[in-house]
């Protein structure tokens, strides 16, 4: 099947590594609808069952941990048993847990379901799945593919909100959770028939390569859970992981953290309603769309030293314009449109200096580990913003604040070497 497959799209011009690519494009789709629907969530289980909302939150808190957690071991898992076997086996903890939380009558089964099942599955794919097929099929147009892959999980997220909340108010909450098990049904359909691993497996080369890269060997269980924490050991020992890792909290910090968690309270601050906040939410996420795919481009053609330094400094400057604007129209949609193609538009460069720096078999791994500092940033901000919400009765300090890091962070990535950093090969694991 697979040789038909191949042969019939090679026989009309096309790569098969794109159809890979698109594969994984609506694979992460699906899962970010998933990660979008734990925000439509709070209220309504607030008033069926009585928890209360900081209840609720642990268990979604539990998820975004282990998404960040596992970033680096599902790279090693996808080394190990392969890209397919893995996303299929997430797309299924994914469903089962989303699909489960229907029947919840106890908060334990939310932390369950939600927390542990709902968050595993999601930490299994993340970011780290379009980094490692970016990373295996393509030698040339990395960075387009990783700018639509990083377009798909962050502007699903904030896409479908507006959809599953819209469909919670009016039929119910289990009828917006339904809604995403079936789009990741078929997310799971789409894996088994044509996800592969490697384009040797197929008889192919990467997309714009002449060879195949050689193969790192096969490990047993306690060193593949082991390969994530020494290529961390060895990782940090350079300046270039970390000016990787703390650029990516603040990423996080000035995103997911602060504007995805907080923005409607933010836009009830000056009186908009909750379903007018998530609508300037989806502008942001349609814009980020483009934002990320322009991205990628750019990043095949241009320093990405200097793309992260416009990138971090743009969307500083939008931070620190926003709360001292009036709030009107004008200024939200300036702010939407703007920021919007700021939102990820730093993942592509980051990871095509992750590549250049760390070798196209230890890259998805460290990569893993920058993301779980762009996670870490995000519950920072979580915390933070939220603590100075109720201190000070305004977001005013973790906006500013966000906004300044952003600028740090423009200034930190320019202390990154332009020419190739030379690492030794891996040693087997």
């Amino acid at each position: 099947m697979s040789s038909r497959m191949v042969d019939f799209f090679a026989a009309r011009g096309i790569h098969y590594g794109w159809i890979v690519a698109g594969t994984t494009f609506l694979i992460m789709l699906a899962t970010a609808g998933a990660m979008g629907a734990a925000g439509v969530l709070i209220v309504p289980l607030e008033q069926e069952f009585g928890w209360s909302n900081a209840a609720i939150s642990t268990a979604f808190a539990i998820r975004i941990l282990l998404f960040g957690l596992l970033g680096p071991f599902a790279a090693a898992f996808m080394n190990r048993f392969g890209i397919r076997a893995v996303t299929v086996t997430a797309l299924t903890l994914i469903a089962a847990g989303v699909g489960g939380s229907l029947a919840v009558t106890e908060h334990w089964q939310l932390v369950l379901l939600w927390g542990v099942v709902v968050g595993i599955g999601t930490g299994l794919t993340a970011l780290v799945l379009g980094a490692t097929v970016a990373v295996r099929w393509f030698e040339q147009r990395r960075g387009l593919v990783v700018g639509l892959m990083t377009a798909s999980n962050a502007t699903g997220q904030l896409v479908f909100l507006p959809l599953l909340a819209g469909i919670a108010e009016t039929i119910g909450w289990r009828y917006a959770l339904a809604t995403v098990v079936a789009a990741l049904s078929v997310a799971l359909a789409l894996a088994l028939v044509f996800l592969r691993d490697r384009p040797a497996d197929i008889g192919l080369t990467p997309f714009g390569a002449g060879t195949n890269p050689p193969v790192p060997p096969r490990t047993r269980l306690g060193q593949l859970l082991a390969t994530p924490v020494r290529v961390l050991i060895e990782s940090a020992r350079t300046p270039v992981f970390w000016a990787l890792f703390l650029t990516f909290v603040v990423c996080g910090f000035s995103t997911n953290g602060l504007i995805q968690t907080h923005w409607i309270s933010i836009c009830g601050d000056y009186g908009i309603a909750a379903t007018g906040a998530a609508g300037l939410l989806a502008v942001v996420g349609a814009f980020d769309l483009v934002g990320t795919i322009v991205s990628g481009w750019l990043s095949d053609r241009y320093d990405n030293r200097w793309l992260l330094f416009w990138f971090y400094g743009l969307r500083g400057l939008s931070l620190i314009f926003l709360p001292l604007s009036d709030f009107s129209f004008y200024a939200l949609s300036m702010f939407a449109v703007f920021y919007g193609l700021d939102w990820v538009a730093t993942v592509p460069p980051t990871v095509k200096l992750t590549a250049a720096r760390f070798g196209p078999e230890r890259a998805p791994i460290v990569f893993g580990w920058v993301f779980t500092g762009h996670q870490v940033g995000a519950a920072s901000a979580a915390i933070f913003a939220g603590a100075a919400r109720t201190a000070f009765e305004t977001y005013l300090p973790a906006m500013l604040t966000a906004g300044v890091f952003c600028i740090l962070a423009a200034l930190l990535i320019l202390t990154v070497e332009r020419d190739r950093t030379a690492f030794p090969a891996p040693r087997p694991a």
